[in-house]
């Protein structure tokens, strides 16, 4: 099951990009991302209401509040740079690097989670560098 929304997640990024750089027009990359974002707020307490999913709020740690904050913070800068990068550029080079954060997050894994670095995930994290530098010069 996770396979099919790890799909469906594919399709709403790549539309992502594409009706963003046609929304922003002229206006500001950080107006933009604020319009965006007040629309995934909306969309995400919707679903935690929808699903009665909020009463869980309460058994949250400290620690979890952290690192959702910080995990929330680096979402924030990820979204105003990219469509500060969409703004300014190809969508068809921009995407690329952004996807990259393929191999960035791999490597994390490795450090931070302690993941097994299997030949398979670090071909796999190869290609994905071999591709990115392709697609973009």
């Amino acid at each position: 099951m996770w396979f099919f929304y790890a799909v469906l997640s594919a399709i709403f990024a790549a539309l992502t990009s594409i009706l963003a750089k046609i929304g922003m027009g002229e206006i500001s990359s950080n107006l933009a991302t604020a319009i965006r974002t007040s629309v995934v707020l909306f969309m995400a307490w919707g679903m935690v209401l929808f699903t009665k999913t909020g009463n869980q709020i309460e058994s949250i740690t400290g620690k979890e509040w952290l690192f959702l904050v910080l995990s929330g913070l680096a979402t924030g800068a990820s979204w105003l740079c990219y469509y500060k990068a969409l703004q300014i550029g190809e969508v068809s080079k921009v995407v690329p690097v952004d996807k990259f954060s393929i191999v960035i997050t791999i490597l994390f894994a490795f450090i931070f989670l302690k993941e097994v670095a299997t030949l398979k995930v670090i071909l796999g994290a190869i290609f994905i560098t071999i591709g990115t530098f392709i697609m973009i010069l």
